[in-house]
């Protein structure tokens, strides 16, 4: 007779996988791989929510990653009501090691550049735990450089974009072993997405026959100037005349300013205001919009992927692939207004654009069903570059 108390062998035989989330956008980008670990024997998977997840004023994006019917999620708080990044890095790293030392994982998983993966990989590091970094090797200016960087050498894993990443991480003394090429996960899920615009508008009660989509981010080495940046693209929409779909920023510094400038939009006719989209409704709004706007990496790469034109509104993607395909320019309302006016002039420019679409989750499942993560030793060595 079995024990009602223990687990069975075959769950103790399992390897633990921890996946971190924070925001709606990262979600989107591991949310196939942590598919694969959940429907597999030989994996069982845990889910750490935190960051914006938790937040209604960003929407509770929390019940996007519930929806998907994970069965070990575990929530955790991070923040105040002042968001206050280095705060929320420290509160995140006393959760998140009381989590892991709880769970005692075998891998821990994290995406991008934020401050909640960067908790991740500090405890990880610090805990002999091994780490694997979703999209190390990028750039795109600002702070996330900085966060995107630390995070890498601290990870024990690398799972990149493309070649060009694997480089980048090599010329950061990577090894070269600890590197897959798995291309961006949330790319595959474009090919997959089936849902219609008319479903997407009904959902979220939108009118608009022809519009476009605005999406503006904090860039928190700007912080001073954040306030005028965001009143000055609010300025040039409205002048504009044109419809616009507008979501909220991450909640970085400065995110107040640019929520209290949308407010000069709210109720107007021609403006449509979310917290935040599910990815799914977003990517069939992105695929018929006029073009998309702001500072968001969508620009670079969902949107060209799919022919949509963008404007890319001061520096937060500077040096990032992609920016050549796309109209720049600074934070000044007329500077905006003009792009906005030649936006369908640079159309061919985007549609020559060819982004590679990989089979990210296929490709991460088979390197953790190989072992050969786990093949990778927790004690790194910086590799020279032999000049």
């Amino acid at each position: 007779m079995k024990s009602h108390n223990t687990k069975s062998q075959e769950q103790r035989d399992k390897r633990k996988i921890v996946f971190v989330t924070g925001t709606r956008a990262d979600f989107s980008k591991i949310k196939s791989l942590m598919g694969k670990v959940e429907d597999s024997n030989d994996f069982e998977l845990f889910v750490f929510v935190t960051g914006m997840h938790l937040s209604s004023y960003f929407g509770a994006t929390v019940g996007e990653v519930e929806k998907n019917g994970f069965k070990n999620i575990f929530k955790f708080i991070n923040y105040d009501k002042y968001y206050q990044m280095d705060k929320a890095l420290a509160i995140t790293i006393d959760g998140f090691s009381r989590f892991v030392n709880e769970v005692q994982p075998d891998l821990i998983v994290i995406h991008g550049d934020r401050i909640e993966p960067l908790a991740a990989a500090i405890v990880g590091s610090l805990n002999n735990i091994l780490v694997a970094h979703i999209e190390g090797g990028e750039i795109s200016g600002t702070i996330d450089d900085s966060l995107r960087h630390a995070i890498s050498k601290l990870a024990h894993i690398h799972l990149v974009n493309d070649e060009k990443a694997k480089q980048i991480l090599m010329q950061l003394g990577e090894n070269e072993d600890s590197i897959f090429v798995i291309g961006s996960p949330d790319m595959e899920l474009l090919g997959h997405n089936t849902l219609s615009l008319k479903e997407a508008k009904e959902y979220y009660d939108i009118d608009f026959e022809n519009y476009a989509i605005v999406m503006f981010h904090p860039v928190t080495t700007e912080f001073m100037n954040m306030k005028t940046q965001s009143e000055n693209l609010v300025s040039a929409l409205k002048a504009s005349g044109k419809n616009y779909i507008v979501i909220y920023p991450n909640n970085d510094l400065g995110f107040e300013f640019i929520i209290e400038s949308y407010e000069a939009l709210r109720g107007l006719s021609n403006f449509r205001l979310f917290p935040s989209l599910r990815f799914e409704y977003f990517i069939a709004l992105l695929k018929n919009a006029d073009f998309i706007i702001g500072n968001s990496s969508c620009i670079l790469k969902e949107a060209l992927y799919l022919g949509i034109p963008g404007i890319l509104v001061g520096s937060r993607q500077n040096g990032r692939a992609g920016s050549q395909s796309v109209l720049k320019v600074e934070a000044q309302s007329s500077e905006i207004l003009q792009a906005i006016g030649q936006i369908h002039e640079n159309k061919s420019k985007v549609d020559e654009t060819h982004i590679e679409i990989l089979d990210s989750s296929e490709r991460f499942f088979a390197y953790l069903q190989s072992n050969a993560f786990f093949e990778i030793p927790t004690q790194k060595v910086f590799r020279k570059i032999v000049m």
